[in-house]
């Protein structure tokens, strides 16, 4: 892999792209649909290689459920990219202009990053969602996906490629995926100063933490999702089985699902059983001693003695991204609060209540991106939030933060404009 060769074609395009109007960047994002769908039996056939590779690796089910592609799906990623067309340009938007008592004139606008570098694993709609949002942005992307989603990758990109070839002021060359499997490469794009302007992991831990811990370019940092539910006494167990119910199982392999659910004591022994029965056996819960007799007499008496277990200290604060989840009791509200910041990964977090001061509270004290008050955390996503796609969700505290969409992927450059001034 020639990095310099591919990050100079990437800065080309980066260039071209920035100095293109919103009207010239959304023909070329309906041209890539349009390619999209025209090539989607061949996405689907290079996915069915990808999932049929994974099942003979012995890959969870859950995690070849974020690998699959389907038609319902590849609507979904083409709906997202006309969302994303649908936006304002925030490319020469002015943020503030004032002027100086020496008559100068300043203004704040909005500019592209850059080259920007994703690197992420399994899933495959990031490949189209990364690249319409740095495109509209006008930034150029370079794209290193796993080994898990290749076929499915290549397939997306050649098509995305295909579509801006056919339009007249499409850049093609915006976009670069590395087919490399290499981990050396992952090393050479870590150290790219110069020639990448910022790096985002979108992953597991290790990933992440390889990254950010190893990176000489700038990185924004996005999390994996240790996310949690806190069922308060005051709250409708109704809808908090519902929500837990959502959180959990609905894609329990994707970063915003719940991965632990903290129960107030005084509803203990009514909420455990309903929520055992709620499940039906399809999750395993890793219950600390409070919680561990009400779920097993329910589970017992429903005949599922196996789905309960005992939570051991290396089941607090991990990312279980499968049918497991930790449950535990909590005094109240401090207590419940206390334990989430001590064990998220700042990414969603949810309270069930009907005290408002307490959802205020809670909201105010939990550290991460999106705090919800009753309403599932699998609405943390770019998508859901309006944004079309997104390019992951920041869990750090700088520049970006929460699901990131086109405003994530500019900075700001400062525009003085004068009539002979000098300073004295």
């Amino acid at each position: 892999m020639d990095l310099k060769e591919i990050c100079a074609g990437l800065k080309k395009a980066s260039e071209i792209l920035a100095l293109q109007n919103a009207a010239q960047k959304n023909a070329a994002l309906k041209s890539a649909i349009d390619s999209i769908n025209k090539n989607r039996a061949a996405i689907l056939a290079a996915n069915k290689i990808d999932v049929e590779n994974a099942r003979k690796k012995g890959t969870s089910e859950p995690l070849i459920d974020r690998l699959s592609l389907n038609d319902a799906r590849l609507d979904s990623i083409c709906q997202g990219v006309q969302i994303v067309i649908d936006h304002e340009d925030p490319i020469g938007k002015v943020e503030s202009g004032w002027a100086t008592p020496q008559g100068l004139q300043i203004k704040r606008v909005r500019v592209p990053l850059g080259v920007v570098c994703i690197i992420y694993e399994s899933r495959p709609n990031v490949t189209a969602d990364a690249f319409c949002l740095a495109y509209k942005s006008g930034n150029a992307i370079l794209l290193r996906g796993s080994s898990a989603a290749l076929e499915s990758n290549k397939a997306i990109c050649s098509a995305i490629k295909e579509g801006l070839s056919n339009c007249k002021d499409g850049v093609p060359e915006a976009i670069e995926l590395l087919e490399s499997q290499d981990h050396s490469d992952v090393d050479k794009i870590l150290n790219a100063r110069g020639l990448i302007d910022v790096v985002l992991p979108r992953g597991g831990k290790k990933l992440i933490q390889s990254v950010v811990q190893n990176a000489r370019v700038p990185v924004i940092e996005t999390g994996s999702g240790v996310c949690h539910l806190y069922v308060d006494d005051q709250g409708d167990l109704d809808m908090a089985l519902n929500i837990a119910e959502n959180a959990k199982i609905q894609r329990p392999g994707v970063c915003n699902a719940i991965e632990g659910i903290l129960v107030n004591k005084n509803i203990l022994n009514n909420f455990l059983p309903r929520l055992e029965e709620r499940f039906k056996g399809r999750v395993a819960f890793h219950a600390d001693k409070d919680c561990l007799a009400a779920l097993k007499d329910s589970a017992q008496k429903n005949g599922r003695p196996g789905c309960v277990v005992p939570a051991t200290d290396e089941d607090y604060g991990n990312e279980f991204l499968d049918y497991e989840c930790v449950v535990k009791c909590v005094q109240d509200l401090d207590d419940a609060i206390e334990y989430i910041n001590a064990h998220n990964t700042k990414h969603s977090e949810c309270i069930v209540t009907n005290n408002r001061a307490r959802a205020r509270s809670f909201q105010q004290r939990i550290d991460a991106a999106c705090v919800y008050v009753n309403a599932s955390t699998r609405f943390t996503d770019g998508g859901e939030f309006g944004f079309g796609a997104e390019l992951g969700i920041s869990t750090q505290k700088l520049h970006a933060r929460g699901p990131m969409g086109l405003e994530a992927l500019t900075t700001t450059k400062y525009l003085i404009d004068g009539d002979g001034q000098i300073r004295g």
